[in-house]
């Protein structure tokens, strides 16, 4: 079972701030260690970063998932840009279409413990990863 709790919509480059540090807030919230308060705040902080690049407006949201014995916090990344062409592609490490280090995709899969991807081009995108706080 999870809820809704926010969201933050992504307009402008400093909308990527705020999306981090609401991220981070409720992580803590859960009971995250600081060091996964980081890693989470580092995945939301390049998934905004690539809907301000990418699709110029979306938003993230954030759900407490509470499962039975695991409860995690959720990000839901979605926006309605050109969607990827190659997802294959972009998770590989290195892979880069605006000159970037191409550490964007393949470092949130790697920072959270459950990571999806569904996009259609023209139709956008939308990136969905869990951090169990409990397991």
């Amino acid at each position: 079972m999870s809820k809704t709790q926010s969201c933050v919509h992504i307009k402008k480059e400093w909308d990527i701030v705020g999306a981090r540090q609401m991220g981070r807030e409720k992580a803590k919230e859960l009971g995250f260690g600081t060091v996964n308060q980081a890693r989470i705040a580092t995945a939301i902080s390049e998934l905004a970063r690539n809907i301000y690049l990418y699709a110029g407006t979306g938003k993230i949201s954030y759900e407490v998932v509470n499962d039975m014995n695991k409860l995690g916090l959720k990000i839901i990344a979605s926006d309605d840009g050109p969607g990827i062409a190659d997802i294959s592609k972009s998770m590989e490490d290195g892979f880069s279409t605006s000159g970037g280090l191409g550490a964007g995709l393949p470092g949130v899969k790697r920072l959270m413990d459950d990571f999806d991807i569904e996009s259609e081009e023209g139709k956008g995108t939308t990136i969905t990863a869990i951090k169990w706080v409990r397991k």
